[in-house]
């Protein structure tokens, strides 16, 4: 194929059950307005112990290739060689192979990137369940419940019926209308990456700690206009994650917090950019608006009511 424009790296580790709809959620079978020479998907397995074959990447799309990494706790290494053999002008940041997204992401994520020269793209995320999984899981939420709620949706034809069996991430809860703690698909230039000097390999607890965060603050912080997909988004499944699925009585938040202050010397806190909002709003999607114009009226009222 000719050099796509887009270059999606798509990070995993012992994602057998998740990968697969994760994969379809990007092949040109679901998503919409866009042509697979247009984007590529490089799927790095980052030491899995049951690896990710070649044949198996390529029967989602010509367009998708696999790269194998080395076992390495952090993502952080494999992100940055992805993006070094990356093709495309535009890469897009899908750090955690557990999460589905929605059919529009792609075609937006071009549209805007006409329409602006140098943005940073971001999407919110959100959790599948009734609630952030790190709470449902303690209340018996798994992997097999997870399995029968998205056989209640019809989610291949219409990837937007996910955000009616989803909730708010945590680092979303604000709400579309506040700052993100990060986004789990963020598009920047590779020029951008590279300024940025990619993924800080500093970061080395598991999962990667805040390593996600903290590009996502650094590129906020250096790349204007800062653009917000609205009625998008990535749909977290659960796969005994070390940061999502971990229950909020673990010492897990505050160890990566810890390693945060460490290597940049203070606390995290969200990038403040004032975002541009691309795309449109579908109706199963409406609640999610309802419950973001209420956390922003609620922040209104009391800053300090919602950190």
């Amino acid at each position: 194929m000719n050099n796509p424009i887009l270059s999606i790296i798509v990070v995993t580790y012992n994602m057998q059950r998740e990968v697969p709809r994760t994969l379809y959620t990007l092949s040109i079978a679901y998503q919409t307005n866009v042509f697979p020479n247009e984007y590529e998907v490089l799927v790095v397995d980052n030491g899995s112990s049951v690896p990710l074959t070649d044949y198996y990447i390529k029967s989602f799309g010509a367009n998708f290739k696999l790269i194998m990494f080395e076992p390495s706790a952090s993502p952080a290494a494999a992100i940055n060689k992805a993006v070094n053999q990356s093709k495309g002008d535009l890469v897009m940041i899908c750090i955690d192979g557990a999460r589905m997204l929605s059919p529009g992401i792609i075609n937006l994520t071009l549209q805007a990137f006409k329409a602006y020269k140098n943005p940073i793209v971001a999407t919110l995320a959100y959790h599948l369940g009734p609630k952030i999984q790190n709470d449902s899981i303690a209340e018996g939420y798994s992997q097999e419940i997870e399995d029968q709620l998205l056989d209640t949706t019809d989610w291949k034809v219409n990837g937007y019926s996910l955000f009616q069996i989803s909730s708010f991430a945590g680092s979303s809860r604000r709400g579309w209308f506040r700052p993100m703690g990060e986004s789990n698909c963020v598009t920047l230039t590779k020029s951008s990456f590279e300024m940025l000097n990619g993924f800080s390999e500093s970061f080395k607890s598991p999962g990667g700690g805040y390593v996600n965060l903290d590009f996502y603050k650094r590129a906020c912080e250096s790349i204007d206009p800062l653009i917000v997909l609205l009625g998008e988004g990535t749909f977290h499944q659960v796969h005994g994650g070390v940061a999502t699925n971990a229950p909020r009585s673990s010492n897990t938040a505050l160890m990566f917090h810890n390693e945060y202050v460490e290597i940049r010397g203070k606390d995290y806190t969200p990038p403040i950019n004032k975002p541009i909002y691309w795309g449109q709003i579908p109706v199963e999607a409406i609640r999610f608006l309802h419950q973001s114009t209420e956390l922003l009226v609620q922040h209104i009222k009391d800053p300090d009511s919602i950190i």
